[in-house]
């Protein structure tokens, strides 16, 4: 009798392991059959390898994966829910696969976390996810689900950027316009993030990125990073130069860093279009001489926001302010050039800095109607600013 069960016993032993080797020979056939057809795509009707494993430990990984998903395909296959409702959901930049999938069972869209990982990482797509907004509905599959968070959309918005903004200006305008939290996008300028760019080779250190927030119309993604909306700028910046540039430049005997402070000034005190050219002309001028720049911009730069007018540009300045405010920004008390750009000059400005016009004018004052009046000496500047201001 006892002979009689054991040898039930080991029959039914052997024909369970039978079994299980013939289960993995069939599911390794499969698994085979998709790697020589080169895998079935995530959005097929079967699972199959949508990338071929790279080593022995990875096939043999993915293999026992493809077992696990196939025990698994009716879940994989059928949604969450009956309910067709929409919900809306943003994958964003740099999020990984793991907590795409966590927030995607936080909202009810998939049921198994785990299940959802291995999906995607047999069909090598845990990496490709694309951020971006999407619309995914509660009735759709793991498997629709995955398909559909390959192809984002990211929500773009339309930003224009005028010359002569400072980069606090700059900030508020994106941040109004939905493209990024208007502190993280200053800190980055002011701490001057590590960014590669042949337009910062001459860049002082510690300095930050005012000067080179580039005035243009952009497209940008709605939560963009500062460094990639910086790219932007510098990259817009670099094609709108002269193709000699370097060579004006050096002419000039300023470094860019140099022209783009300079720019920053003239592009705060022209009105006229015409006249940057001769704007420019009288602060080289000026600098040869070492005579001080006396910039109203400057001062003004330096006093930073004005709460009662709700201002970053005070107007007018008086002599008593020219005076009073002691930075390196105010070029009535400091010789030479400020430590850095004071806006973001545009391209005509900066032109202006490096195909200046020739003049010996070292003085030009408001006419009142948005033009200037120029003078090489002082005694027909006097005469100019009799005329014009009333003494």
């Amino acid at each position: 009798m006892r002979k009689t069960i054991g040898f039930v016993l080991r029959f039914l032993v052997f024909i369970v392991g039978l079994g299980a080797v013939v289960a993995l020979v069939v599911v390794g056939f499969m698994y085979l059959q998709g790697q020589q057809q080169g895998g079935i795509s995530i959005g097929g009707g079967d699972i199959g390898p949508g990338q071929a494993a790279q080593g022995p430990a990875d096939a043999v990984t993915n293999f026992l994966r493809g077992i696990y998903l196939q025990i698994n395909a009716g879940q994989i296959n059928m949604p969450a829910s009956s309910d067709s409702s929409s919900v809306s959901f943003t994958i964003e930049p740099g999020e990984t696969a793991p907590a795409i999938a966590s927030r995607l069972q936080q909202l009810g869209l998939i049921g198994d976390t785990g299940l959802f990982l291995a999906f995607l990482r047999y069909n090598g797509a845990d990496a490709s996810l694309e951020a971006g907004d999407y619309e995914l509905r509660r009735n759709m599959s793991m498997r629709e689900i995955a398909e559909t968070l390959q192809h984002g959309r990211m929500q773009e918005v339309t930003v224009t950027l005028p010359e002569g903004l400072r980069a606090e200006q700059v900030a508020e305008l994106l941040a109004a316009q939905n493209v990024m939290d208007s502190s993280v996008f200053l800190a980055a300028v002011r701490q001057g993030v590590a960014i590669d760019h042949p337009l910062l080779a001459d860049r002082p250190a510690g300095m930050g990125f005012e000067g080179y927030l580039f005035p243009e119309t952009y497209r940008l993604p709605a939560r963009a990073k500062p460094e990639d909306v910086l790219i932007r700028m510098l990259n817009t910046m670099e094609k709108r130069l002269p193709i000699a540039w370097q060579g004006m430049a050096q002419a000039q005997g300023l470094t860019f860093y140099q022209v783009l402070t300079l720019a920053s000034i003239v592009e705060r005190e022209a009105v006229v279009p015409e006249e940057r050219p001769t704007i420019a002309s009288v602060y080289l001028n000026r600098l040869k001489i070492g005579m001080r720049l006396e910039a109203d911009p400057t001062v003004q730069y330096a006093m930073g926001y004005q709460p009662e007018t709700k201002q970053w540009w005070k107007t007018p300045v008086t002599i008593e302010e020219y005076e009073g405010i002691n930075s390196p920004y105010n070029t009535y008390l400091y010789p030479g050039l400020p430590p850095g750009p004071i806006c973001s000059p545009g391209e005509r400005s900066i032109i202006a800095v490096l195909q200046p016009a020739q003049t010996n004018y070292k003085f030009f004052i408001a006419r009142g109607d948005g033009s200037h009046i120029f003078a090489e000496t002082f005694e027909e500047h006097q005469r100019n600013y009799q005329q014009y201001q009333g003494g």
